[in-house]
């Protein structure tokens, strides 16, 4: 009999554990329970505390006058010590299971909204192809390659090109003609004056005479020779 009631009550925790898990606290709801039981657990440090100065100064006030009653005062102190130091080691699991159960809630939401965000981009690249994207790129290419041809070919000037050192050349041997044809008309280059400087010595006015005669023909020689290299 007793073994079947043990089977019996193995079957309904499996099913009430089977019933919590299916419709169990939420998260955030789990998290508002395990913060009201910190605050309660200190509370009863709070209190444990000062139950442990009042026995404490109860154990000193009877001292050696009254024996038992100190002693059993430093009883009751070490009791409600293990009580604190039980306390302490329950809330630092209940700390620890909360932090736990609120980083797992954060991954969680972290995960639902990656899912989200994953969901969104399939959505937007349902309707692309990889191959149509290449094929778009190249024609882009080809495209932006037909433009550069068509400026090249509008920036270039219209009609015939010519060599421009034949037309230097050219340029030269016109003012190599016109330079030829200028000293013609002049009846080439202008001479050197012949004049013989007489060998007596000459009278104060025939040699007057003949500086200035000198000096005009000089003068004559040097316009024409600058009129030359004007055209040089």
């Amino acid at each position: 009999g007793g073994r079947q009631v043990s089977l019996r009550h193995a079957g309904s925790g499996e099913r009430s554990k089977h019933h919590r898990s299916k419709g169990g606290p939420s998260p955030q709801e789990a998290i508002h329970k395990l913060r009201e039981t910190e605050e309660m657990l200190t509370k009863k440090q709070d209190y444990l505390e000062k139950r442990i100065e009042q026995e404490l100064m109860i154990a000193k006030k009877n001292g050696t006058k009254n024996k038992r009653a100190a002693l059993q005062a430093l009883k009751r102190k070490k009791r409600l010590e293990q009580q604190l130091t039980q306390i302490d080691g329950t809330l630092s699991t209940i700390e620890f299971q909360r932090e736990a159960l609120e980083n797992s809630h954060t991954n969680t939401e972290v995960l639902k909204n990656m899912g989200f965000a994953a969901n969104a981009m399939k959505k937007v690249h349902e309707n692309m192809d990889v191959d149509k994207i290449d094929d778009l790129l190249q024609d882009i290419t080809e495209q932006q390659d037909v433009a550069q041809e068509i400026s090249e070919a509008i920036s270039r000037p219209f009609g015939e090109t010519f060599d421009e050192d034949e037309l230097l050349a050219e340029l030269a041997e016109l003012e190599q003609e016109e330079l030829e044809e200028n000293m013609k008309s002049m009846g080439g280059l202008p001479s050197v004056p012949s004049s013989k400087l007489p060998s007596a010595r000459p009278s104060q006015r025939a040699s007057e005479c003949n500086t200035a005669r000198l000096e005009g023909e000089f003068l004559i020689f040097n316009q024409q020779l600058l009129c030359v290299f004007q055209y040089i």
